[in-house]
Protein backbone atom coordinates (compact mmCIF):
# COMPACT_ATOMS: atom_id res chain seq x y z
CA UNK A 1 0.00 0.00 0.00
CA UNK A 2 1.52 3.48 -1.03
CA UNK A 3 1.21 6.36 1.50
CA UNK A 4 0.14 9.77 0.01
CA UNK A 5 -0.20 11.44 3.30
CA UNK A 6 2.96 13.16 3.49
CA UNK A 7 2.58 14.48 -0.16
CA UNK A 8 -1.03 15.45 0.81
CA UNK A 9 0.15 17.23 3.97
CA UNK A 10 2.80 18.89 1.95
CA UNK A 11 -0.22 20.35 -0.36
CA UNK A 12 -2.12 21.36 2.31
CA UNK A 13 0.57 23.64 3.38
CA UNK A 14 1.00 25.22 -0.26
CA UNK A 15 -3.16 25.18 -0.14
CA UNK A 16 -3.17 26.77 3.31
CA UNK A 17 -0.38 29.60 2.40
CA UNK A 18 -1.75 32.96 1.41
CA UNK A 19 1.25 34.38 0.40
CA UNK A 20 0.46 31.92 -2.50
CA UNK A 21 -0.98 33.58 -5.90
CA UNK A 22 -4.86 32.25 -5.64
CA UNK A 23 -3.90 29.65 -8.98
CA UNK A 24 -1.26 27.94 -7.75
CA UNK A 25 -3.08 26.95 -4.65
CA UNK A 26 -5.77 26.09 -7.06
CA UNK A 27 -3.92 23.48 -8.15
CA UNK A 28 -2.65 22.65 -5.41
CA UNK A 29 -6.19 21.56 -3.88
CA UNK A 30 -6.86 20.31 -7.41
CA UNK A 31 -3.70 17.70 -7.15
CA UNK A 32 -4.88 16.80 -3.38
CA UNK A 33 -8.56 15.83 -4.29
CA UNK A 34 -7.01 14.23 -7.20
CA UNK A 35 -4.52 11.92 -5.20
CA UNK A 36 -7.95 11.30 -3.20
CA UNK A 37 -10.03 10.20 -5.51
CA UNK A 38 -10.50 6.39 -6.25
CA UNK A 39 -9.18 6.30 -9.19
CA UNK A 40 -6.31 4.06 -10.03
CA UNK A 41 -2.97 5.19 -8.36
CA UNK A 42 -1.47 5.57 -11.50
CA UNK A 43 -3.55 7.83 -13.02
CA UNK A 44 -4.02 9.75 -9.85
CA UNK A 45 -0.15 10.10 -9.76
CA UNK A 46 0.14 11.08 -13.27
CA UNK A 47 -2.62 13.90 -13.24
CA UNK A 48 -1.40 15.11 -10.06
CA UNK A 49 2.36 15.60 -11.45
CA UNK A 50 0.51 16.96 -14.72
CA UNK A 51 -1.54 19.45 -12.74
CA UNK A 52 1.22 21.02 -10.70
CA UNK A 53 3.73 20.93 -13.94
CA UNK A 54 1.59 23.29 -15.44
CA UNK A 55 1.97 25.60 -12.74
CA UNK A 56 5.95 25.14 -11.87
CA UNK A 57 6.91 28.20 -14.39
CA UNK A 58 4.41 30.89 -12.78
CA UNK A 59 6.06 33.81 -12.93
CA UNK A 60 4.07 35.13 -9.72
CA UNK A 61 4.83 31.52 -7.52
CA UNK A 62 7.58 32.49 -4.76
CA UNK A 63 10.43 30.37 -4.69
CA UNK A 64 9.89 28.61 -1.30
CA UNK A 65 6.58 27.69 -3.36
CA UNK A 66 8.55 26.74 -6.77
CA UNK A 67 10.83 24.46 -4.06
CA UNK A 68 8.04 23.04 -2.50
CA UNK A 69 6.10 22.29 -5.39
CA UNK A 70 9.26 20.60 -6.82
CA UNK A 71 9.52 18.31 -3.49
CA UNK A 72 5.74 17.63 -4.05
CA UNK A 73 6.51 16.59 -7.74
CA UNK A 74 9.09 14.55 -6.83
CA UNK A 75 7.85 12.56 -4.18
CA UNK A 76 4.99 11.28 -6.68
CA UNK A 77 7.66 10.69 -9.20
CA UNK A 78 9.41 8.18 -6.69
CA UNK A 79 5.61 6.86 -5.73
CA UNK A 80 5.25 5.86 -9.10
CA UNK A 81 7.99 3.75 -9.51
CA UNK A 82 7.48 1.88 -6.06
CA UNK A 83 4.01 0.87 -7.62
Amino acid sequence: MVNLIPIINLLDHVINDRTVPKNIRKAAEDSKNILNSKDPLELRISTAVHTLDEIINDPNMPMYARTRIWNIVSMLEQTRTRS
